[in-house]
């Protein structure tokens, strides 16, 4: 179920098994995505698919300086290509991968487990079923169970694609965190922070985004919206010309479902998106295989299992224990990260990019080993300044 990324990308993957697969979704599979979707250039690389980058830039760069003296004016060099997928071509090449899949526009009222089977109930009337079905329609789904934690923290973004009195960015450049603050009032400083992601499309077109990493409320898109033209005018920049509007707004910290439920999820709805960066489409290129050929060998080397069955051996795949404490770790590191306030935001970004660059690449891809997870962790908090430290243990001096 579903029609985004998630979706097609556990799809193709099923029929490239030799499954029978059927799709339903609300909206047709080709209609455009609303959202642009960046990814580190060699993730895409180790996968062999860097020909679907629409951008690529070499010069990356983040600013963790306040932007009130000549030090804090000056960027960080990631030294590491950075990219944005030509979405489109991404779009087209899962459709492509899916060709022949039967879809069904349909809204799904509710999921029933009937002889063995599970049964999808539309507002239709129609109903279809299958002996699992795999939720992948993003993580608003009301369908798949997950425990209660409280608050869940949401990143936010308002972002413009377009043209500018003068150059936001430098040109052929990529700016992952710009966190200057010097055109923040006294009481604004007080607020949960943001900063500017931004980049160089080329032919003096240039997308600059106003992002909130995480926080419950989250930070509005009128705020966002405030905060990127007050930025832009305090350097004198003014928006001419507007292309595209992009509103972002999801769960970062959003719990892990119940793994005992009789449907399984992908993507969004399956709380892949990562809880310190936000990421989630390197995961789902890399996990969709395994979980797919897992599904396809459990279908024939035991047909008698039933839906339940199926996706409980499905949900240990998805998320087996180590995957589940990285998990955890991650999520323990953004509800500190919350707690942090602008000036101590930029102190403890300014101090992780310090880090080895496979340490803190592997890091924002979740692609470490447990192990090397905790060690970075500890490294980090090592080298961190004290009162950046003292954050980390929940210790906030004001």
């Amino acid at each position: 179920m579903g029609a985004g990324p998630a979706a097609l990308c556990i799809a193709s993957e099923l029929i490239q098994q030799g499954l029978n697969v059927s799709a339903l979704a609300s909206h047709s599979p080709k209609e455009p995505w609303p959202n642009t979707y960046g990814i580190w250039a060699e993730e895409l690389e180790s996968l062999g698919i860097a020909s679907l980058l629409g951008h690529r830039w070499k010069d990356t760069v983040s600013y963790f300086g306040n932007g009130k003296n000549e030090e804090g004016a000056n960027p960080t060099s990631h030294d590491f290509d950075y990219g944005l997928f030509d979405q489109a071509a991404f779009q087209n090449a899962l459709l492509d991968r899916c060709e022949g899949l039967n879809w069904a526009i349909e809204t799904a009222e509710k999921i029933l487990f009937v002889e063995k089977l599970s049964e999808v109930v539309c507002s239709s009337g129609n109903k279809y079923r299958a002996r699992i079905v795999i939720d992948a329609s993003g993580h608003r789904s009301r369908f798949i169970r997950r425990p209660n934690h409280g608050d869940v923290a949401q990143q936010a973004a308002y972002g413009v694609v377009g043209r500018f009195s003068s150059p936001p960015v430098n040109k052929n450049q990529f700016v992952l965190m710009d966190f200057r603050s010097n055109h923040l009032t006294k009481q604004e400083l007080k607020e949960p922070p943001s900063f500017l992601y931004a980049m160089d499309f080329g032919n003096d077109l240039f997308f600059v985004e106003e992002t909130s990493l995480a926080y419950s409320p989250p930070v509005s898109w009128e705020t966002l919206k405030d905060r990127l033209i007050a930025r832009l005018s305090s350097r004198g920049i003014e928006i001419e010309q507007v292309s595209h509007e992009e509103y972002c707004l999801f769960p970062m910290n959003l719990p892990l479902p119940y793994r005992n439920q009789s449907i399984l999820a992908f993507g969004g709805a399956a709380s892949m998106v990562h809880p310190a960066s936000g990421y989630m489409v390197g995961a789902l290129l890399r996990r969709a295989p395994e979980l797919a050929k897992k599904l396809s060998e459990f279908m024939s080397i035991e047909p008698a299992l039933d839906s339940a069955d199926l996706a409980a051996k499905s949900w240990n795949i998805l998320w087996p224990p180590e995957l589940v404490q990285r998990h955890r770790l991650y999520q323990f590191g953004l509800k500190r990260l919350m707690s942090f306030d602008e000036a101590l935001l930029r102190s403890f970004f300014a101090t992780f990019f310090r880090l080895p660059k496979e340490d803190w690449s592997r890091f924002l891809a979740n692609t470490l080993p447990l192990p090397k997870l905790v060690f970075v962790m500890l490294r980090l908090f090592t080298i961190s300044p004290l009162k950046v430290k003292l954050g980390m243990i929940g210790i906030v001096i004001v």
